[in-house]
């Protein structure tokens, strides 16, 4: 985990081909402190990594992320008005990299898109 006492897994299953992760985010955390002060905001970077977590946890295996494409970040994730986050995804894999396309979104909408690849190591 890149961020120790981040979030927590509340849930996590699989419809079809789509993964769906529910993640609670520790609104106390010390990253808000400094990503800001009085109006807390989640890093998109940090948005785009819990999917590369969430498919390392699902399938027992490290990866590192190789090129992101079509990333758009949608709206601010503020922890203080609502600190649970849905991972939505699917994903295609061989023998050296995975390919996902995933949306995180909140009880207010979609926060982040994202296309990426990541490469096993």
């Amino acid at each position: 985990m890149l961020l120790k006492d981040f979030y927590s897994v509340e849930s996590s299953r699989q419809e079809g081909e789509n993964y769906i992760s529910l993640i609670k985010i520790n609104k106390d955390h010390e990253i808000y402190q400094g990503h800001f002060p009085r109006r807390p905001v989640t890093p998109g970077v940090i948005l785009m990594h819990l999917f590369k977590e969430d498919v390392e946890r699902r399938l027992n295996i490290s990866l590192q992320l190789k090129k992101a494409n079509n990333v758009k970040f949608m709206a601010v994730v503020d922890p203080n008005i609502d600190n649970e986050l849905f991972l939505e995804y699917h994903f295609e894999h061989n023998n050296q990299e995975i390919r996902l396309k995933g949306i995180a979104k909140t009880s207010e909408g979609i926060s982040l898109k994202i296309n990426a690849i990541y490469g096993l190591i």
